[in-house]
């Protein structure tokens, strides 16, 4: 499985829970979306731990398995496309996890979150 992790994820996969360490480690490639690493750094920004979740995040980015996932013209289409989808459904998904469901369904990736609002996107293929 090419595998896409949320935030929130991600931070699961950091604090050691099992569920998700598992399922990385059975990934066949795992993805962060660019939008996921400003998030991750913004909430960095606010902790008094900057240096050790920037080291820890490094480690992360510096496995083999592992890729960043920058946004394209495909991209612009895809979240124009899901834009439209979900407001004409009323059915409004955060600005920065329609940027993520673009990038995943561009990549043909499972998106690995914890967020429900996800579920709105049928389209996208995510890990529940």
């Amino acid at each position: 499985m090419r595998l896409a992790l949320d935030t929130n994820t991600y931070a699961d996969v950091c604090r050691g829970d099992e569920e998700a360490v598992a399922l990385v480690a059975r990934a066949e490639a795992l993805f962060l979306p660019f939008i996921v690493l400003g998030e991750l750094r913004a909430g960095f920004s606010l902790g008094a731990r900057v240096r050790e979740n920037e080291r820890i995040l490094q480690r992360f980015l510096a496995m083999p398995s592992v890729d960043i996932l920058f946004p394209t013209e495909a991209t612009a289409v895809n979240y124009a496309s899901l834009f439209r989808q979900l407001r004409d459904e009323g059915t409004p998904v955060p600005t920065n996890d329609l940027w993520i469901a673009a990038l995943v369904i561009e990549h043909r990736l499972t998106l690995y979150s914890r967020d429900r609002h996800f579920e709105q996107i049928p389209q996208l293929d995510r890990w529940a």
